[in-house]
């Protein structure tokens, strides 16, 4: 699956893009306020996961910058489950790209597609100590919950605290259609 917005492309992770992956993410204080990518990054790492297999219903996208000599990784916006199973949106974007509406562009554009692909709820959180992924979820859409919750973090190694979020999909369906996941 493919997505454009304004000024990126979303696109699937390929087999060759690892070493793109693995620069971008050589960076601790991205990798630490992620849950699941592990600290050192490492090229296996980079390699495993370019090379997932999609899944159509929890697609997982590229973020890429078009430009006169190709396109250049900038990040990773996609679908997956958190520990409950819930849907739940991630993103991250490399450091030299913060701060220009990357992740909240990327962010809408998933939320879109998970709504079209029939899931009605999506979930979102951040760590304690990166708060402007919280505005990130405040500009997509997502509302706070007021709830917090203790989470691992492979990139910390430990467990630290998490503000949780919640989205309603069903605004962003077209009219008349019927989701069909939750």
């Amino acid at each position: 699956m493919f997505a454009r917005t304004e000024r990126l492309l979303l696109r699937p992770g390929w087999p060759e893009d690892w070493q793109a992956l693995a620069a971008a993410l050589n960076d601790q204080e991205i990798v630490c306020n992620l849950a699941r990518a592990p600290w050192p990054y490492t090229r296996e790492a980079a390699r495993e996961f370019a090379s997932r297999p999609q899944d159509p219903r929890l697609p997982a996208f590229f973020l890429t910058l078009p430009g006169n000599d190709g396109s250049e990784l900038i990040g990773a916006c996609g679908l997956g489950e958190d520990d409950d199973g819930h849907v739940e949106l991630g993103y991250w974007i490399a450091r030299p790209h913060w701060g220009r509406g990357y992740a909240t562009e990327a962010g809408r554009a998933v939320a879109n597609i998970a709504a079209v692909i029939g899931h009605r709820k999506l979930v979102a959180g951040y760590f304690d100590g990166n708060p402007a992924s919280g505005r990130v979820l405040d500009k997509i859409g997502f509302v706070r919950t007021g709830k917090t919750v203790m989470r691992y973090s492979a990139g910390r190694k430990a467990e630290a605290r998490t503000h949780l979020f919640a989205m309603d999909l069903t605004a962003l369906l077209p009219q008349n259609a019927l989701p069909v996941a939750a």
